[in-house]
């Protein structure tokens, strides 16, 4: 009965041990509970709220932080499932330890801190902090890893790029600090002080606190504005090419696993096979 609750639970709380790999049930409950931490935490910070909406505030926080302490009792107790060498202690201590058990227990213990400190700066700070709780959600999706593996193939093409963007703010900075410095010292005076308007037109943010009024100045905002709207767009090209290719290889190394799961059964499984057939249909051509 033990065994069939730790497995039962590791299951539904740990990303890919369900057999299909989507999130469970009860992973989609902790979901929306984080959701609702963090809205919880955002809203205490309103001032205009009255008194008791803020006593109420922090009782649901309280509670969200029991919700968060018991799931992450439950997920050392069903961590002794995971593969690895070793006992089940040592594998619940090597979750522990790991980066994921790490962020549940920072979670916890700020969500219950208001139980052990009643200083009202204190508190403010700690449910600053709840925000943090969405940091829980890098363990329910892959295509956070997905897309961190993408910008990682690609960190060479996006630091040519970047480099690229610092070469025209600092092109741009220079041309307006040599047309629109002697007129507007307080603002173009110095390249450096150019530099805040240039990296926020380049940007396409263009506050528009701080403007250029010669001719020249003016064509040189245009231009620079111009190229904002280009460089914007490599970047964005280069993380979503890439995040295309990395769901290509998740797809066929699912195809891959499905085919070989049935060769080892030494069975047909006619479900089971219209979804490899659909994936494959998905999947587009080869590179």
């Amino acid at each position: 009965m033990t065994g069939g609750l730790r497995s039962f639970l590791h299951e539904q709380l740990f990303v890919g041990a369900h057999p299909d790999g989507r999130l469970t049930v009860l992973n989609r409950l902790v979901i929306v509970t984080i959701l609702l931490a963090v809205a919880a935490a955002a809203l205490s910070t309103e001032r205009s709220i009255p008194e008791d909406g803020h006593r109420a505030l922090v009782i649901a926080e309280l509670v969200f932080g029991v919700i968060f302490l018991i799931e992450y009792c439950a997920r050392i107790y069903a961590a002794a499932e995971e593969p690895g060498t070793g006992g089940p202690w040592a594998r619940r201590w090597r979750f522990i330890r790991s980066p994921l058990g790490l962020i549940d227990l920072f979670v916890v213990l700020v969500a219950l801190a208001p139980l052990v400190t009643a200083d009202a700066a204190v508190l403010r700070t700690f449910r600053l902090l709840r925000v943090f709780a969405v940091a829980k959600f890098g363990r329910f999706s892959y295509a956070v890893s997905e897309l961190w593996a993408a910008i990682v193939d690609r960190v060479d093409d996006l630091i040519i790029t970047a480099a690229v963007a610092f070469v025209l703010v600092l092109f741009g900075a220079t041309a307006l600090y040599l047309v629109e410095g002697p007129i507007q010292p307080e603002a173009f005076g110095s390249i450096p002080r150019a530099l805040y308007w240039a990296t926020i037109t380049l940007t396409t943010v263009g506050y528009g606190d701080v403007t250029p009024i010669t001719p020249l100045g003016k064509f040189f905002a245009a231009g620079l504005a111009m190229t904002g709207i280009a460089f914007v767009a490599m970047p964005t090209g280069i993380i979503v090419a890439a995040f295309s290719d990395a769901m290509q290889r998740r797809r066929d190394h699912l195809i891959e696993d499905m085919r070989k799961h049935l060769q080892d059964l030494e069975i047909e499984d006619e479900k089971i096979e219209a979804k490899i057939a659909a994936l494959e249909r998905g999947r587009g051509p080869r590179r």
